[in-house]
């Protein structure tokens, strides 16, 4: 348990406030006669992570030969997708638009 006066809870409370949260009692006192006023304890206690909370579904492990093993040299060439819109280059020429947009750009340079 620990105790601290009004005035050393003022210039200490950031400690006293870490050692309630770890379970501590901290009990604050008043006046020369030291009379109890307040004790300081966690609203909540600090929530402790889980490891391994998804065991329980029996999922399959993952090796570590796909974290840790060199990507496959197939793996790492240039894709070729002729037929795919996304990746083909485009034949048309810019718009009305890109046209217009570029001759703003010269007018205001000029």
């Amino acid at each position: 348990m620990t105790s601290a006066t009004i005035f050393e809870a003022k210039t200490n409370l950031s400690e006293l406030i870490e050692k309630a949260q770890n379970g501590e009692k901290v009990v604050i006192t008043k006046g020369r006669e030291k009379t109890p006023v307040a004790i300081l304890m966690p609203i909540a206690a600090k929530k402790t992570r889980r490891v391994g909370f998804l065991e329980h579904l029996n999922l399959p492990s993952i090796p570590d030969s796909v974290w840790f093993d060199p990507i496959p040299d197939e793996w790492t060439g240039e894709v070729n997708r002729p037929n795919d819109p996304i990746f083909r280059p485009s034949s048309k020429p810019p718009g009305k638009a890109a046209a217009r947009s570029s001759q703003a750009l010269q007018r205001k340079k000029s």
